[in-house]
């Protein structure tokens, strides 16, 4: 299983017979590594959307029609991306609902935050936004998505067993690295732990080393540079 870090909140995985992008945001993210581009989003699969925001969705549709994969998300924000952006194949499910892409489930979870869209005018409702439990490999991934912790991730262990979590952690407009180290050490299981959603913005924290200061003993953290890919 290969992690690489696109900036922000936007993440290629590869598992399984799958290579997926989660929440690809290039145009206007400060972070992007555009010098790898083609390397990125090469052998791209599908999308995984967690929700409407600009930082998770600028440029989908211009993405999704160069790289003539499907989108999947939340089934209110996929209507919208459908009725909007013409000749992009979009999939809606819901929290606890399944799909299968290829040999790899991908499980909707909840995800305490807000989703709308549109920057002029009054936001649009875009739906709930949600995370993802993504299996392959007789493994489990957990993307949290924007949201804060919550007691609902302690039953995603029990059900799902991931062994990564992939974590928000930049405060303000989601978890901090102090409550995301809560989440991953009180609630998960996790043998790995990666965050994401900060550095993007003076406004979001900028170093991980208090989540790496209090996780569980033997419980590594990874917070490779954007562009960079890992074995997890």
């Amino acid at each position: 299983m290969k992690y690489t870090w696109l900036g922000h909140a936007s993440v290629r995985l590869e598992i399984g017979d799958q290579v997926l992008l989660i929440d690809p945001w290039e145009k206007g993210n400060p972070m992007f590594p555009q010098a790898q581009r083609d390397a990125m989003f090469a052998g791209a699969t599908a999308i995984l959307i967690t929700h409407g925001h600009f930082d998770h969705i600028a440029g989908l549709g211009d993405l999704a029609r160069e790289l003539q994969v499907p989108v999947y998300g939340m089934v209110e924000l996929m209507s919208w991306l459908a009725a909007t952006e013409a000749g992009i194949a979009t999939t809606g499910f819901n929290k606890g609902g399944t799909v299968r892409l290829g040999d790899v489930a991908v499980t909707m979870v909840h995800a305490v935050h807000s989703s709308s869209v549109g920057r002029d005018g009054p936001p649009i409702y875009a739906g709930e936004p949600a995370g993802y439990m993504i299996e392959g490999e007789g493994r489990a991934v957990y993307v949290s998505g924007d949201t804060d912790v919550m007691a609902d991730m302690k039953i995603w262990d029990d059900l799902h067993s991931p062994d990564v979590g992939i974590l928000c952690a930049g405060g303000h407009y989601t978890m901090d690295m102090t409550r995301a180290a809560y989440a991953a050490t009180k609630l998960f299981r996790f043998k790995t732990v990666i965050p994401y959603h900060y550095k993007t913005f003076p406004l979001l924290e900028q170093s991980a080393d208090t989540l790496k200061a209090a996780v569980m003993p033997g419980v590594r953290v990874l917070d490779p540079d954007p562009g960079v890919t890992v074995e997890v």
